[in-house]
């Protein structure tokens, strides 16, 4: 949680500190078009690559199958847009990496692989028995018998 709030905190601060530091490098004016420039791509490829995985995930759908890596691909593709619309070269960095194919295949197995160990630890600590910070919750019915 401290994690969090501490990204939140100097995520900005950095990319205010970067767009300083750009701006006065090659001026206000090449910055403002480089942010709008960015903007404008990650709104492109965003309703080109939107559409297309939808696509994917209603024929995977119709075949039987659950598409999986298609919800997967559109919420990193929602996520790119998103950072690709916000202000600053960073986003803009993160929001390509989640947009562009062969970056979003290495995001997908990352998370893939931190949500197999996530389930493995899950698991594991299911067999272990119920944690002591839990109550322990008994099932079962009862009738009030009023005289």
């Amino acid at each position: 949680m401290r994690l969090l709030l501490l990204v939140f905190i100097l995520f900005p601060l950095l990319e205010l500190a970067l767009l300083i530091q750009v701006g006065s490098s090659i001026g206000v004016l090449a910055t403002l078009l480089l942010i709008i420039a960015g903007a404008l791509v990650g709104g492109f490829l965003l309703r080109i690559a939107g559409p297309a995985t939808a696509w994917r995930a209603r024929a995977r759908l119709l075949g039987g199958e659950m598409p999986e890596q298609e919800m997967l691909d559109g919420l990193l593709m929602a996520l790119g847009g998103f950072l690709l619309l916000l202000p600053g070269f960073i986003s803009d960095l993160l929001g390509l990496f989640c947009l562009l194919p062969f970056t979003r295949h290495l995001l997908k197995r990352r998370l893939g692989r931190r949500a197999a160990q996530h389930s493995a630890r899950a698991a594991q600590a299911g067999q272990q028995g119920p944690s002591p910070s839990r109550p322990q919750i008994i099932e079962g019915e009862w009738k009030r018998h009023d005289d």
